[in-house]
């Protein structure tokens, strides 16, 4: 089993920017794929970014170019660094082993408002 803690939400202006951070417990974290998702109220969940255990990435088509995943395997960490915040960012952000994920963290929310 493993257990995920996000960190690293808050708010942010326009343009800002944030570093979520994704902590895991469990011995085989580090073999496994890891999501980032996110969620606002009354809409489903959608994958932002994946990361592999080889650190093969992949992006929602509208964060490419300003989110970068990334993972720390020695640690047991998964970073979502997160660069030219707008308003349609705000939400809440979820990591998960897999898509759509087997085991989720409890979310930490990113508010993007001027």
């Amino acid at each position: 089993q493993v257990q995920l803690v996000e960190s690293g939400g808050g708010v942010v202006q326009p343009g800002g920017t944030l570093r979520l951070s994704c902590a895991a417990s469990g011995s085989t974290f580090r073999f496994t794929p890891v999501a980032w998702s996110r969620q606002v109220p009354g809409k489903e969940r959608e994958l932002v970014a994946i990361i592999s255990s080889e650190g093969h990435t992949n992006y929602l088509g509208s964060v490419r170019g300003r989110f970068t995943v990334s993972r720390d395997n020695a640690k047991d960490m998964v970073y979502l660094q997160m660069n030219s915040l707008n308003s349609e960012d705000t939400a809440v952000y979820f990591c998960s082993v897999g898509w759509p994920g087997v085991y989720w963290g409890q979310g930490t929310q990113v508010t993007v408002s001027s």
